[in-house]
């Protein structure tokens, strides 16, 4: 069993569903009030159902979210700025998502491996919490298990979702509207 002293929870946005090859243009965190957001000009083009998800598009090398450009960080200097802020935090520390075990984590790792940081953010990052799995088991007999289903039934509200930043300050908000126990928490860690 894993122990943890900090939860952090965090979004990628990316330019499709492809974990294999889709690139991130877009990393948050939350962890209390602390926030970490930062944009990436993809190399890759965003599919239409992204484009339609998200809200980004990217014209002349310039990437906009509902037509207002965004400055943007190149992907290395983003991931270096993202180890930094979650080194700020007293570990040893998880990052939470929801399903981040099938999309956010392989994505992530894949770029920090990418730049040759995945061993750097290992000594930051023990492992990652999958709100998907951890609601998907305890709260048996709802009729969806998506973020936005999730929080329009537990916190009865809704946010605007796939926008990275929204998603992680809304899964924050979930997840300690569920109280759960740091015993049942710990069941559901993979390894970063």
């Amino acid at each position: 069993m894993t122990d943890y002293k900090t939860l952090v929870f965090f979004d990628l946005e990316t330019t499709g569903l492809d974990t294999a090859v889709c690139d991130i243009i877009q990393i948050s965190a939350v962890c209390g009030v602390q926030v970490f957001n930062v944009y990436a000009l993809p190399r890759r083009p965003l599919t239409e159902s992204a484009k339609n998800v998200t809200g980004f598009t990217v014209s002349d090398d310039t990437l906009f979210l509902r037509g207002t450009p965004v400055t943007t960080t190149p992907l290395d200097q983003a991931l270096t700025s993202f180890i930094a802020f979650l080194r700020s935090f007293p570990g040893p520390l998880l990052l939470a998502g929801h399903n981040a075990r099938w999309f956010d984590a392989p994505i992530l790792t894949r770029a920090l491996k990418q730049f040759n940081m995945h061993e750097e953010y290992q000594q930051v990052v023990t492992g990652y919490v999958d709100t998907l799995l951890i609601s998907r088991n305890r709260f048996r007999g709802l009729s969806a298990y998506s973020q936005v289903s999730l929080v329009k039934h537990f916190l009865g509200r809704s946010y605007d979702a796939h926008n990275a930043v929204e998603d992680a300050r809304s899964l924050q908000d979930l997840f300690n509207s569920w109280n759960m126990k740091k015993n049942i928490v710990v069941r559901f860690i993979s390894k970063a």
